[in-house]
């Protein structure tokens, strides 16, 4: 399975030393929305979204507290469907999408794909549709999916990957491919683990925020990424005891899994490096 890294939507927040622990008190911090193209004989497969075209071309979309919190970018190469078009594809080739979570940043690019199945753990699918109790006050925008997508909501079955519960979204793939629920961010929020050549990688989403967080010696979270996943968290208990398990599968397994998350720029250029079209979404982040 070919993997390429994308960022999907340059987020600069004020305050980089607020928000990422470092840099200047009064320059803008810089996030990415980390997002995967995997090459596989089920056609193009989608792991996250980031912004979508329509969000660019009306910004309303994303609502005006996202736009004033977070200052994205948008620009219109990062989106998913112009890099996926850069690497040689049309949009039609994107046959499956596995959106982390339902949050405004990681499905906005839902309508630029609307022949894509959408594979999505339960939990969040009625969380999203029918938002009750703390989750009416998070990111969900139906606006995003207006178009009417083709849901395929999946829940656990018990199956097991480095401990964590697991399953199989997308048949013809085997385990290569599996949804792994890490709730606390949102009720049904996942991460999403592929499986390649070199080993395992495992898309995180919004488990948490900053590499610092997993380091399974000294972990630690800038002040203003903490508060935010303190105060955004639908049950932030489980997202505590969930970045935990994270740390110790880095400690125990990190010859066989690569983590990283949606936001942290650190993570995404490491990962772009060896990437063509992703180093060039990374020269728009630095």
């Amino acid at each position: 399975m070919r993997v390429h890294h994308l960022n999907c939507g340059t987020l600069c927040p004020a305050s980089a030393r607020f928000v990422l622990g470092e840099g200047s008190l009064f320059a803008r911090a810089q996030l990415v929305c980390h997002c995967l193209v995997l090459e596989t004989e089920q056609g193009l497969v989608l792991v996250d979204t980031g912004l979508g075209t329509h969000d660019i071309q009306d910004p309303r979309r994303l609502g005006p507290g996202f736009i004033r919190r977070n200052a994205p970018r948008l620009d219109p190469r990062e989106t998913a469907v112009a890099q996926v078009e850069r690497l040689g594809f049309k949009r039609e080739d994107v046959r499956h999408i596995i959106p982390t979570h339902l949050d405004l940043d990681h499905v906005g690019g839902l309508s630029d794909f609307p022949a894509a199945e959408v594979h999505v753990f339960r939990d969040e699918f009625a969380a999203a549709m029918q938002p009750v109790g703390r989750s009416k006050k998070f990111g969900y925008r139906p606006q995003q999916w207006a178009h009417g997508p083709r849901w395929t909501p999946h829940a656990v079955n018990g199956e097991r990957w480095f401990g964590f519960e697991a399953v199989r979204p997308l048949p013809g793939l085997g385990d290569d491919v599996l949804l792994v629920p890490l709730v606390g961010h949102s009720e049904g929020h996942c991460g999403i683990a592929v499986k390649t050549d070199g080993g395992w990688l495992l898309h995180a989403g919004d488990a948490y925020f900053n590499h610092r967080e997993i380091d399974p010696v000294a972990p630690r979270s800038p002040f203003g990424l903490a508060l935010f996943q303190r105060l955004r968290s639908a049950d932030n208990a489980a997202r505590v005891a969930n970045q935990g398990r994270l740390r110790e599968l880095v400690r125990d397994h990190s010859r066989d899994v690569s983590v990283f998350s949606s936001h942290c720029a650190t993570e995404f250029r490491r990962h772009a490096a060896s990437h063509p079209v992703a180093r060039l979404a990374s020269s728009l982040v630095s």
